[in-house]
Parts: C-alpha cells; sequence; structure tokens
C-alpha cells in the first residue's frame, strides 16, 4: 500500500511555499484533510488562455514552474473526485494522494493544441491512477484483473437497487448496460460479497483460539505436506537407511537379523538359529542386541 507520505509532489512557488507544499506532499500535513481541502480550494482557477500558455511553456521548455501552477490549480478536481470512492473505506487522503500522482501524469501528457481543457483530459488519469490504488488495497485478494471486472468492480454496487442477491433479470440487465457477460456479473457480485479472511485464528484474551478456516480445510488424508515428508523419511529410513545399517554387520550378525526381523512371514526362533551356527540361543540373543545397537547408531543420519 502507498503511503501518504512515499510520492514525490510537484510544490508550489506561491504565498506560503512551506506550508502548502508540505500539504500537496501530504494531504495530512495541514493537521486534518479537512484543513487541506481547505487549503487547495483557496487556490487560484487558472483561465483557458492562462492554462495555454503554461501547458505550452512546460511542453516546449519542460518549465517546472509553469508545471507546478497547472496542478495547484486543479487539486481542487482531485479532491472532489477522492470523494466519490469514499465507500470503499480506505482513508480519504490516501485517495487524494493517488489521485494528486495522476494529475501530475496528466500534466506531463497534456497537449494544449488538442483543444480541450486539461479538467476534461486530467479526470481520466486522476480516475485511474484512484482505481488502481483500491484495487490493490480494497482486499489482499486482488478481486479485479480483467477490463470486465474493472468496469464491473466500480459499476455493480451502484447499479444494485437492493442490498439482496440480484435476479436473473437484473444480472441480464447489468450485463447489457456495462457490455460484459452474464456470468461476469454474476461472479463480480460473489466476490464483492464475500470478505477477507485469515486461514488461521487468532489467540484471544483467554487464552483461547478462535474457529478459522485452518480448523476444517485441513487434509486428514496423507495428502498433507508434512504426511508427506513423513512417509518419504520414512519410505528412505526403510531403503536405502536399513540397506546401510545392514552393511556394517558382519556376515553372523547380518544373517541373524534378516532371519529374526527381514522375513515375509514369521522369523526364526533364536533356538532355530543356535542350532544353525551351533551356539546357544543366548548367544544369539547378545549377537542380536549388539547388531541392533550398532544399526541405530548407523541409522541416526537417516532418523
Amino acid at each position: 500500500m502507498k503511503s501518504a507520505n512515499s510520492s514525490s509532489m510537484i510544490v508550489p512557488a506561491a504565498t506560503n511555499p512551506g506550508a502548502l507544499a508540505m500539504a500537496i506532499a501530504n494531504p495530512g500535513a495541514l493537521g486534518t484533510i479537512d484543513a487541506y481541502i481547505g487549503a487547495v480550494n483557496r487556490l487560484p482557477v487558472l483561465t483557458a488562455e492562462q492554462e495555454s500558455t503554461l501547458a505550452r511553456q512546460y511542453r516546449d521548455g519542460q518549465d517546472l514552474n509553469a508545471a507546478r501552477e497547472l496542478v495547484l490549480s486543479h487539486l481542487r478536481l482531485v479532491v472532489a473526485i477522492a470523494r466519490q470512492y469514499l465507500g470503499y473505506g480506505l482513508p480519504h487522503a490516501d485517495l487524494i494522494q493517488e489521485g494528486n500522482v495522476g494529475l501530475m501524469k496528466a500534466v506531463k501528457r497534456f497537449d494544449p493544441d488538442r483543444g480541450v481543457r486539461l479538467v476534461s483530459f486530467a479526470i481520466h488519469w486522476i480516475k485511474a491512477e484512484i482505481h488502481e490504488y483500491i484495487l490493490k488495497n480494497w482486499r489482499l485478494v486482488k478481486v479485479a484483473t480483467t477490463k470486465a471486472q474493472r468496469k464491473l468492480f466500480f459499476n455493480l454496487r451502484s447499479m444494485k437497487r437492493e442490498a439482496h442477491a440480484l435476479t436473473p433479470e437484473q444480472v441480464e440487465e447489468i450485463a447489457t448496460s456495462l457490455n460484459v457477460r452474464p456470468q461476469d456479473v454474476a461472479e463480480m457480485e460473489v466476490r464483492l460479497s464475500g470478505q477477507d479472511m485469515a486461514l488461521e485464528g487468532r489467540g484471544t484474551d483467554d487464552g483461547e483460539t478462535d474457529f478459522a478456516p485452518i480448523a476444517y480445510l485441513s487434509d486428514e488424508g496423507r495428502s498433507e505436506p508434512s504426511h508427506v515428508l513423513e512417509d518419504r523419511r520414512r519410505d528412505q529410513l526403510h531403503g536405502e537407511g536399513l540397506s546401510s545399517a545392514l552393511e556394517t554387520l558382519d556376515a553372523r550378525s547380518r544373517r541373524i537379523i534378516e532371519a529374526r526381523w527381514l522375513q515375509d512371514e514369521g522369523g526364526s526362533t533364536l533356538q532355530e538359529l543356535a542350532d544353525e551356527f551351533g551356539v546357544s540361543a543366548e548367544r544369539i540373543r547378545q549377537i542380536e542386541a549388539r547388531a541392533m545397537t550398532k544399526m541405530r547408531g548407523a541409522l541416526a543420519d537417516y532418523a
């Protein structure tokens, strides 16, 4: 989000340059937004001849003082346009700030020889900057990206006659009026009626956590990321980890471990292995215990 302090504004060379310059750079610098509005409304309005002369001075000679006077004389226009967008819940000062950026872009591109006044030309640029600011900051998730969606975003709420959902007939009427598809109207209505919601709940004063989507959106199956990593680690442990651990054993110890624990059906008993190697069952148990300890150390790198 752009801050009201972030943009570099054209400032006046008028009677009180310090205070008014701060106001142009930051609409809240005069103390209140009302003070700013009062200050810009007292700035003189240029005649058509004055405007044409200043515009040519800037266009032909890059006279920044001329550009400054053009900007100052139209700041009241920005205030009037920004007031139309207060319903989106964004600070009035920020809307004015963005509109001032659009005004400066308009002054930079204005051609006095086209036969139109700057006010008519600047309206488009002022609204474009304010629209972009609203779309970027109204919600965490952007609600309008295509041209049709942007048109609907700034017109649908005013065109809805009542608070309840649109009827199919109203959807068709609005779509025809704005030259968009009916499905675009229906989709934008859903987007505008929704609210941003945090995925995870916030802690409350009593130590509890608010109910949030994470509680019912989590995947109870094995496809949840932590489960996938866990399964992958287990498979690695059972595969290459176990093979590496077995390779650390001598032939007899490995034979005992494989016979006791790695058979598909029922491992050998201690006595069966004792008979195979010609030792006591207790000796087989000791060999098995030492082999298991050695394998745990080898598997530590995979755990």
